[in-house]
């Protein structure tokens, strides 16, 4: 078995490997940039190593340096991780070259899945169902608009080298092609520095099910059955669980089948996830599943496969990296019971889920449910990395058990003053597509305004804090029958909201409180005594469109002066590897614009002002 260990990674991850490790006895050493120095997975590992500046091209993208980490402390092996070099077949290399055991497969195998194309083809050879779709080299955009109207409409244009999301658009119509196979290339180029696309048959009511595959060094492979990932927000998931709602005994056997033809087609080692999209208009069957694409890494996912099958993923991959044979053969595994996993984000939903950034001053998620966290409290979520903070593992014997145990801790999850997508993943977890097991990937865009938390406590909330701060603000009122009754104002989150006092309510009584942080529904708002002399919020709809985080504007759509409409994209900014459309939140003229294309911009810079037209 391996004794050291180095992580090439951070944050949730590598907390998750530490804990593995330390229970093996096995030593582990952390890597961290500058804006990671206090963090977590740091404060956990035997020993910790600086490799450079905060942005990830700086740092955790540096192969080189993340090597040579491993040989100053005397490591044995380097775990990747998911993210950042975990699919990197030259990092993998120079790792054996060095000297190093590599958690994770054989450079060749993440070579032959790495490019979406050439891996379909791979499958088709392997006798794996794959999706019809155009997968060759001919980039020329009028080539591939032709090839999108062929396949015929919907398609999904999808970067060969992409993954979580990104570099993928779906097209509806020939009029949006070009500009989508723009916006495609040019974020496939940046996240991964390969700008060729291919084009799919998009499925009307997809389900994303991927199948869990395991090999070792002697060429056995086995799978840990099934997820459901459909429920995804932009091509990204939200929602995991397993096994999936829905699977008969002989669709399995099917599926995973072809997924273990799919790991032998290229004598997998190590965890891998054969992924999987259903036509589920039908309900799920075994002549309706096709092969998407392989994951050559552990899945941000892995737990329910965990819990359901009660072994340790990352035990195994440090057991067959260490050259020992599978800890389980097929048969040797099962299914108990059901499990779902939610990742909690530092985004607001109320802002288009745009990352949510900066100290998370109050940060509690209980202990009903498992919890996989890079982060505790008083740490900070910066804008070099992924937002996400945690996942929540829920078990229970039965599929509703599960969902509701996982609603339940969202639902009393506090975390301040940083936003997170917890009401609305309680939202997800309650809608009757959900609950019923009958969700596809296309629920949230379909119900997305549905699924909104509330951006406000709800009135019994604001009635019980306005009577703890002391009635502070305390208004004088009649009802239309004359009836005498009594308003409380409050500041939440430093905005002035009013509500009802209770019935006989003095606003003396209660002893005078300065704060109070309030959770409801997975939100957590900070409110205050009210004061006349309280500064007062920015005033809404001025025209003034801010940066909403640190980004490079890389499209300006519209010139000073111009007339424009309410929707009307105005500028295109680039951050956190995405590109985020800022639009016009009324008809008007545009005022101002002090950056022009390539401007770099903090949060809450002024992009563009744009005044509305007057009223005739």
């Amino acid at each position: 078995m391996i004794q050291s260990l180095l992580i090439a990674n951070r944050g949730e991850i590598a907390c998750r490997v530490i804990k593995t490790a330390r229970r093996l006895g096995i030593r582990t050493i952390a890597v961290y940039s500058d804006a990671d120095a206090q963090a977590l997975h740091v404060r956990e590992a035997d020993e910790a190593i600086h490799i450079g500046a905060s942005p990830v091209r700086e740092s955790y993208l540096l192969g080189d340096r993340i090597i040579a980490a491993a040989l100053q402390s005397g490591a044995e092996a380097i775990h990747p991780g998911y993210g950042f070099l975990s699919e990197n077949a030259q990092f993998a290399q120079a790792v054996m070259d060095a000297g190093l055991l590599w958690v994770g497969p054989n450079p060749s195998s993440i070579i032959a899945m790495g490019l979406k194309d050439a891996a379909k083809a791979l499958m088709s050879d392997a006798g794996v169902p794959v999706t019809p779709g155009y997968l060759g080299e001919n980039q020329d955009s009028d080539f591939l608009a032709a090839q999108a109207e062929a396949i015929g409409y919907p398609v999904l244009i999808k970067a060969v080298a992409g993954g979580g999301g990104k570099g993928m658009r779906l097209v509806e119509t020939p009029s949006e092609f070009a500009d989508a196979l723009a916006s495609c290339q040019r974020e496939a180029a940046c996240s991964f520095g390969n700008a060729h696309v291919l084009i799919e048959k998009f499925i009307q009511r997809p389900r994303h099910i991927e199948v869990q595959v395991f090999g070792d060094k002697h060429g056995n492979i086995v799978h840990l059955f099934e997820r459901d990932c459909s429920l995804q927000r932009r091509h990204q998931k939200v929602i995991e669980e397993a096994p999936a709602p829905g699977m008969d005994a002989v669709t399995r056997d099917a599926l995973c089948a072809a997924a273990v033809r799919a790991a032998k087609a290229v004598d997998y080692v190590g965890a891998g996830t054969i992924e999987f999209i259903a036509d589920a208009s039908e309900g799920l069957r075994a002549d309706r599943i096709w092969f998407m694409e392989m994951n050559t890494r552990l899945q941000v996912e892995h737990p329910v496969t965990e819990a359901i099958t009660g072994q340790d993923l990352v035990e195994w991959q440090l057991r067959v990296a260490s050259g020992e044979p599978l800890p389980c053969a097929q048969d040797d595994l099962s299914i108990s019971g059901w499990a779902m996993e939610a990742r909690l984000y530092a985004e607001d939903p109320a802002k288009g889920f745009l990352p949510s950034i900066g100290r998370l001053d109050a940060f509690d998620l209980g202990d009903t449910v498992r919890i996989d966290t890079g982060v505790a409290q008083g740490a900070v979520i910066s804008p070099y990395y992924d937002p996400m903070i945690a996942k929540l593992i829920a078990y229970g014997s039965t599929r509703e058990e599960a969902r509701i145990a996982l609603a339940q801790a969202l639902d009393r999850s506090v975390v301040w003053p940083l936003r997170t997508n917890a009401g609305f993943l309680v939202k997800a977890l309650a809608h009757p597509d959900f609950a019923g097991g009958t969700v596809d990937t296309g629920l949230i865009a379909r119900e997305g305004e549905a699924l909104m938390p509330a951006t406000l406590p709800s009135d019994a909330v604001l009635k019980a804090a306005s009577a703890r701060l002391g009635g502070a603000g305390a208004l004088w009122g009649f009802r239309l029958n004359g009836a005498r009754r009594q308003r409380g104002r409050v500041l939440v989150d430093g905005h002035p909201v009013e509500t009802d006092l209770d019935a006989g309510h003095s606003g003396l009584a209660a002893p005078a409180l300065t704060r109070l942080l309030v959770t409801e529904h997975g939100r957590s708002w900070e409110i205050r005594p009210f004061r006349a002399s309280a500064g007062r919020a920015a005033a809404a709809g001025d025209g003034a469109i801010l940066a909403p985080m640190p980004g490079r504007i890389i499209a300006v759509s519209v010139a000073q002066g111009d007339k424009v409409v309410k929707g009307q994209k105005l500028v295109t900014l680039e951050a956190m590897k995405m590109e985020h459309g800022l639009v016009a939140p009324f008809d008007g003229t545009v005022d101002e614009m002090p950056f022009g294309q390539g401007a770099q911009v903090q949060e809450g810079t002024l992009l563009v002002r744009v005044i509305a037209e007057e009223a005739e």
